[in-house]
C-alpha cells in the first residue's frame, strides 16, 4: 500500500505536467484559446508527455535500484550484438581495419586520460571556498562591469517610497488620503482602509527592510551626484558580491563536504555506525555515504560552474535589483547549509541494526549562516516565513535532538523579523501589503468571465463585486498572462477596476461569494483563467512571459535612467539579443529558462519520493512551497520566481547521484553477504 500511494503522487505529478503541456498551444492563442478547444492533438501532446515524464522517473528509480535502466529485450539485444560482433571470425582482407580500430582504442584512451587529467585539475582548482569564490567573481565580473545594474519598476516604486517617507521625516507637508490625492501606496494599489489616520509612507509593499535600505542608497546617491543612478549601479555590484559568495559557499558544501573529517572522527569515537540489518533506504544512503568519496568529480564541477557562469538566469539575476534573485541568492545559500545538517545527521537512538550515536553540531560559521541566510530571505520575500515555520516542524520530527539549532537560526529571526514589521503595520508605523495581492487566481477567474461571457454574471455577483471591483474595467484590463492590470498595479493612467479607495474589509466577504457564484456558473472559463495563469511554469516548451533579460533592458534602464542609459547602450540589447534567440532554439534554448528545472525538479522529487529519501525529501519540501508560490503569483512564466529552484538544480541531481550510488553499494553488499551465507557449510 505504501509503494502503490508513493506512486500515485509519482503518477499525478506526471499527469499535471502531462496537462500543462497539452494546453500550452491552446493558450497561446491568447483571444480565442480555451480548453473546450481541447482535440486530438492535444492529447497526443498529453499522453506522449506523461509517457515521458514518467518514463524519465522509472528510469531515475530503477537507476537508483541497482535495476537494468533500459528493458532487458533492448538490453539484451545490445549485449548479444555485441557479442557476436566480438566473436565473428576475420577475414584476411579486414586485417588492416583490426589495425585502424586498434589505432582508434588508442586514440580513445588518449582522450580519456586527457579528460580525466582535465577533471582532476578542474577539482584542485574548486576544492576550496576561496577557490570557488575567485571562480565566480572573475566568471562574472564582466556583468557589473560592462551592464552595470539592471531593473524594473519595483526599485523605482521603493525609491519613491523611501523619498516621500524622507520628507515626512523632515517636515515638508505632503497630500495623504484623498479622492484627487495620489501616493506611492495608490500606485501599487494599497486600500485607503489599510492606511493609519496618522500619516504614513512606508509600505510592506515590497518588504519594508529592503525599501528603506535601497531607498536610502539612493537618497545618498542623489545628495552626492544628483542622481540615483550610482546608488542603483552600487547596488548591484554588492549583489554581485553576495552571489559570488552565497553560491560559492553552498558549491563548496555541495562538491567539497569540507565536514566529512569531522563526521568520520565523531563516528570512531562513537563506534560504528554501519549495520547489516533492515533499515530504510534514507538511513542506508546515510550509512553508504560515511565511505563515499568526500569530493565530487570533475565532470559534476564543471556543469555546476558552466551553469552559473552562463546561464542568462543566473548570469543576469547577479544585477536584477529586484527582491526575487535576492531572495534566490540567500536561498541557496541556506539550501547548502541544510545538505549539511542531513550529511551529519545520526540516529536518534537505538534502531534496529543501529547503534545510537551523538548528534554532530554544526560549526560556528554554518551556524553564523545559518542565521544570516535565514534573515536575508525573511526581508526579501514575504512568503519566506512560511517555508521555514514549515521546515522548523519538519527538522524538529526528523531531527529533534539538535532542536536548539532549529529554534535560534530559523525561529527566533523569523520572531524578530517577521514579527517586528507585523507589530510596525498594526501599530501604524508602516502600511500592509494589501489581500488582494494573493487573490490573483480568483482575479483571473472573474476577470475571463466578465470579458468572455459578461452575461454568465448573475445579478447577485454582480452586486456582491460592485463595492470592491468595476467589472466593466476588468473586463477591458484583462489579460491571461498577467493578474496585475485587473488588480490596478500600476501608474495614475491604469484603469480602475479595483476600488482600492473606497472597498472596506466587508465588502471583501461579498468578494468571496461573488467569486464562488460566478466560478460555480462559469466553471470552462474558470478552469482556463486558472491554467493559462500558471501552465508556463511546468510546460518547458513555453517561452517566458517575463524573462531575467528585460530587467537588462528595460526602459527603466534604457530610457528612463540618468546616465545608465548612456554606458553601453548597444551592448546590453545585443547582449539580451543573443539570450533570447538561444533561449527560442528548441531542445536546446530550455535549459535557459526556469520552467525546465522547475519541472525536472518536480520529476527528480516524485523519484526521491519513491525511494522513501525522508530525510532528503525533508530539505527539498521548500521547493515543492515554491511551485505552489509560482502557481498564486500574479503572471504565468514569470522566471524571477523560479530563480531558487533553478539555482539549486545541480546540486539536487548531484544529491540524487549521491544517495542511488550509495543504495546501490548497500544493495550489492547486502546480496554479496547472502550469497556468502547460503555458501556456508552447513
Amino acid at each position: 500500500m505504501g509503494a502503490a500511494a508513493r506512486w500515485t503522487l509519482a503518477v499525478l505529478a506526471c499527469l499535471w505536467l502531462a496537462l500543462c503541456t497539452a494546453v500550452g498551444p491552446l493558450y497561446w492563442d491568447f483571444e480565442n484559446g480555451t480548453i473546450a478547444n481541447w482535440n486530438w492533438t492535444n492529447t497526443a501532446f498529453f499522453v506522449l508527455s506523461f509517457a515521458i515524464y514518467l518514463g524519465l522517473i522509472v528510469i531515475m528509480v530503477r537507476f537508483a535500484a541497482g535495476q537494468r535502466v533500459l528493458p532487458r529485450a533492448i538490453s539484451g539485444r545490445l549485449s548479444r550484438a555485441g557479442q557476436q560482433h566480438s566473436n565473428q571470425d576475420l577475414k584476411p582482407s579486414q586485417s588492416q581495419s583490426v589495425v585502424a580500430d586498434s589505432n582508434v582504442s588508442k586514440r580513445h584512451a588518449t582522450a580519456a586520460s586527457r579528460f580525466a587529467t582535465l577533471g582532476r585539475w578542474i577539482t584542485r582548482g574548486t576544492n576550496r571556498f576561496w577557490k570557488l569564490a575567485l571562480v565566480f567573481f572573475i566568471g562574472w565580473l564582466w556583468v557589473p562591469t560592462t551592464l552595470l545594474s539592471a531593473f524594473g519598476a519595483d526599485i523605482r516604486s521603493q525609491i519613491r517610497e523611501f523619498s516621500w517617507a524622507w520628507n515626512q521625516w523632515t517636515g515638508l507637508q505632503q497630500p495623504y488620503i484623498g479622492f484627487f490625492s495620489f501616493v506611492p501606496m495608490d500606485i501599487y494599489p494599497t486600500a485607503h482602509y489599510m492606511w493609519p489616520p496618522d500619516s504614513t509612507y512606508l509600505t510592506d509593499q515590497h518588504n519594508v527592510v529592503l525599501t528603506v535600505f535601497y531607498g536610502a542608497v539612493a537618497a545618498f546617491s542623489r545628495y552626492l551626484t544628483g542622481s540615483n543612478d550610482a546608488g542603483i549601479v552600487a547596488l548591484a555590484a554588492g549583489q554581485m558580491l553576495l552571489a559570488v559568495f552565497c553560491c560559492a559557499a553552498t558549491a563548496n558544501r555541495f562538491l567539497n563536504r569540507p565536514w566529512m573529517g569531522v563526521a568520520q572522527s565523531t563516528k570512531d569515537k562513537n563506534g560504528s555506525s554501519t549495520s547489516t540489518g533492515s533499515v530504510s533506504s534514507t538511513t542506508s544512503a546515510r550509512i553508504a555515504q560515511d565511505s563515499a568519496p568526500q569530493l565530487a568529480g570533475g565532470r559534476a564541477r564543471f556543469l555546476i560552474l558552466v551553469f552559473f557562469l552562463c546561464c542568462p538566469l543566473a548570469v543576469f539575476a547577479t544585477i536584477s535589483i529586484t527582491k526575487s534573485p535576492l531572495f534566490a541568492f540567500s536561498f541557496v545559500w541556506w539550501f547548502g547549509i541544510w545538505y549539511e545538517l542531513t550529511q551529519t545527521w545520526k540516529p536518534a537512538g537505538k534502531r534496529k541494526g543501529l547503534t545510537a550515536t551523538a548528534p554532530i553540531r554544526l560549526p560556528r560559521h554554518s551556524f553564523v549562516a545559518f542565521v544570516l541566510s535565514t534573515a536575508v530571505m525573511l526581508i526579501s520575500a514575504k512568503y519566506a516565513w512560511y517555508i521555514i515555520a514549515l521546515q522548523i516542524v519538519l527538522a524538529l520530527i526528523a531531527d529533534r535532538r539538535r532542536w536548539t539549532t532549529y529554534v535560534v537560526a530559523l525561529l527566533i529571526p523569523t520572531m524578530l523579523i517577521h514579527g517586528g514589521i507585523s507589530l510596525a503595520i498594526s501599530s501604524g508605523a508602516i502600511i500592509g501589503g494589501d489581500p488582494i495581492e494573493s487573490r490573483g487566481v480568483q482575479l483571473q477567474m472573474i476577470a475571463r468571465v466578465a470579458s468572455r461571457n459578461p452575461e454568465g454574471i448573475s445579478e447577485e455577483a454582480k452586486k456582491n463585486l460592485s463595492d470592491v471591483f468595476n467589472l466593466d474595467q476588468m473586463a477591458d484590463a484583462y489579460s491571461q498572462q498577467d493578474a496585475d492590470p485587473v488588480k490596478s498595479s500600476g501608474i495614475q493612467a491604469k484603469k480602475v477596476s479595483y476600488k482600492w479607495r473606497t472597498v472596506t474589509p466587508e465588502d471583501m466577504t461579498n468578494f468571496n461569494k461573488a467569486w464562488f457564484e460566478i466560478v460555480k456558473d462559469n466553471p470552462v472559463i474558470a478552469l482556463d483563467a486558472l491554467l493559462a495563469k500558471c501552465f508556463g511554469y511546468f510546460n518547458v516548451t513555453d517561452q517566458p512571459y517575463v524573462s531575467m533579460d528585460y530587467y537588462v533592458t528595460s526602459d527603466y534602464v534604457q530610457k528612463n535612467s540618468t546616465w545608465i542609459k548612456s554606458y553601453n547602450h548597444n551592448w546590453r540589447e545585443r547582449i539580451t539579443g543573443f539570450t533570447r534567440s538561444w533561449g527560442k532554439i528548441p531542445v536546446i534554448g530550455w535549459i535557459t529558462h526556469g520552467n525546465f528545472y522547475v519541472v525536472m525538479t518536480l520529476l527528480i522529487g516524485a523519484a526521491e519520493v519513491i525511494r522513501r529519501r525522508w530525510l532528503t525529501l525533508m530539505t527539498h519540501i521548500p521547493l515543492l512551497l515554491l511551485m505552489g508560490v509560482m502557481i498564486t503569483a500574479p503572471a504565468n512564466n514569470f522566471e524571477r520566481h523560479m530563480l531558487p529552484v533553478a539555482f539549486v538544480f545541480g546540486f539536487v541531481v548531484l544529491t540524487y547521484w549521491r544517495e542511488s550510488l550509495a543504495e546501490r553499494r548497500i544493495a550489492r553488499q547486502a546480496q554479496s553477504s547472502a550469497s556468502t551465507t547460503t555458501t556456508l557449510p552447513q
